[in-house]
């Protein structure tokens, strides 16, 4: 409804009024979104797809959306991915994307100055895990940015629920302390495990591993 309201012919206060109110309902809608994603991990009750998807694609797509933002703060966007990854891969492309989403997210809402880089390699399967199976393949993703950082004694917690590294940054830059929780059941729903490097004013560094498997064609399935 704010929607449709936003379309109406409304007065600089009136449309300023709305802004507020549009804004507060998408946050909420994303709180609940997060909670009930996090109650069906816990619960055993959230399964990935296996379907056909087109990575470069899905990065693009993902950058597309973190363009804006990064623009808004004034920041560069930088996203690479290597040639030796496979394009057309069998996974749960919608989760993937969530995950890029958060981390990308996080990233450019921490930094005010720099950049932020996301970088997507191919990884041994010994880097992520034990064992290779026939058929399959581990990507490797980075999320690097310039911002804040996290202190050292904050970083073994940056993964649990509800959690900020403390109470003024979520006061400056708002959030539920769910996405990197998420994040990380996600990505070991697939495999593979998310870890993080910072250093307190000088940035930090996402990485995670995921496993697909490789489509047999090099035609995507629609």
């Amino acid at each position: 409804m704010a929607e449709l309201l936003w379309e109406t012919h409304l007065t600089m206060e009136q449309r300023q009024y709305v802004r507020i109110f549009r804004s507060a309902g998408e946050n909420l809608l994303t709180l609940i979104n997060d909670i009930l994603d996090l109650s069906k991990v816990e619960a055993g009750h959230l399964e990935l797809e296996s379907v056909h998807f087109d990575l470069g694609d899905l990065v693009e797509k993902v950058c597309d959306i973190m363009v804006l933002k990064a623009e808004q703060k004034k920041i560069e966007l930088v996203c690479r991915v290597a040639p030796e990854v496979p394009q057309w891969l069998v996974g749960d492309p919608l989760r993937l994307r969530q995950i890029l989403l958060n981390l990308m997210g996080n990233a450019i809402k921490f930094t005010e100055e720099g950049e932020v880089l996301l970088e997507v390699s191919r990884a041994e399967a010994g880097q992520a895990s034990e064992g290779k199976e026939e058929g399959t393949c581990w990507i490797r993703f980075s999320v690097k940015d310039t911002g804040i950082g996290i202190p050292a004694d904050k970083l073994a917690k940056v993964f649990d629920s509800f959690t900020q590294v403390d109470s003024s940054v979520t006061r400056k830059y708002g959030g539920s302390g769910l996405g990197l929780a998420i994040s990380q059941r996600l990505v070991e729903l697939m495999g593979g495990r998310i870890t993080v490097q910072s250093e307190l004013g000088r940035g930090s560094d996402f990485t995670f591993t995921a496993r697909f498997g490789l489509q047999i064609s090099g035609e995507a399935v629609a």
